[in-house]
């Protein structure tokens, strides 16, 4: 893998890891959220612009898309507002690529390896640490986790053939756009148009910029590198969140915890390789 792609997809799991704990530190992180969305389409409305390529046959894949987005964005939140990051994120992060493996396998008879059955167990072990055997509370991000990981899979393989008629950015910033606006309309009406104005800042602005930026991170790196390498490098998110939650948030991370994180990491590695 060159130097170049490796720096950009590390620089992608970075942008990722950022925004998600940007929004879960935010004293009213569902404002935030609506204002990060909204940042994006505004940011990236001129990038889409540049890059234009639609075909017809893409929307209605965008719009499935559309309200999975919205779905993954809603849950996510409530999920950070309710258990830890360091639980939430790497089981989502972890368990979607399975899923989307198994569904492959089951449904369109796709054929596995034995490293891709090695990496659903490492994914599987490390959610085992990552749950525990005693605190109710990681069994509540477990859960969170494992519905935020089946949405992230329903996307992913919607997105997978949607992709087809439509350049990224393009099909990204146009899928966006209706989930930032309902997300942010519903803040609106049930918290007032003050919120959105009190979540107006630096850290939301960042986060919202950070969400399409690590997206064009990864384009940028598979123009130097193959998607396999690239999709490992750039699940090095966890470990990243998984540090962040320690020093930022003031999560109790423990060596179990930790120990897990790093088996997904790995589990998805193999299954990326």
């Amino acid at each position: 893998m060159p130097l170049d792609a490796l720096l950009l997809a590390l620089a992608a799991a970075f942008a990722h890891a950022l925004w998600n704990i940007l929004l879960a530190r935010a004293r009213d992180p569902q404002a935030a959220t609506a204002v990060a969305l909204l940042v994006s389409i505004a940011v990236f409305t001129p990038v889409a612009a540049l890059t234009w390529e639609l075909e017809r046959e893409a929307w209605p894949y965008l719009a499935i898309t559309s309200v999975l987005q919205l779905v993954y964005f809603a849950l996510l939140i409530t999920a950070y507002q309710r258990t830890d990051v360091s639980v939430v994120y790497p089981v989502a992060r972890g368990l979607a690529p399975v899923l989307v493996l198994t569904a492959g396998v089951v449904l369109l008879g796709a054929a596995t390896s034995a490293a891709q059955i090695s990496g659903v167990l490492l994914v599987g072990a490390g959610v085992l640490l990552i749950r525990g055997v005693r605190r109710r509370a990681e069994l509540v991000g477990v859960a969170y986790g494992a519905v935020i990981a089946s949405v992230i899979a329903s996307y992913t393989l919607f997105d997978n053939s949607g992709i087809r008629y439509a350049s990224p950015i393009t099909y990204l910033e146009v899928s966006m756009i209706p989930c930032a606006l309902v997300y942010a309309a519903v803040i609106v009406r049930l918290r007032g148009r003050a919120s959105l104005g009190r979540e107006l800042n630096l850290a939301s602005v960042t986060a919202g910029v950070a969400t399409f930026t690590a997206y064009a991170l990864v384009l940028a790196a598979l123009e130097r590198a193959a998607a396999a390498p690239v999709a490992a490098v750039r699940e090095t998110s966890i470990l990243i969140v998984t540090g962040l939650a320690m020093v930022v948030l003031r999560e109790r991370v423990s060596p179990g915890r930790l120990a897990g994180a790093v088996l997904v990491v790995l589990g998805v590695a193999l299954l990326a390789l």
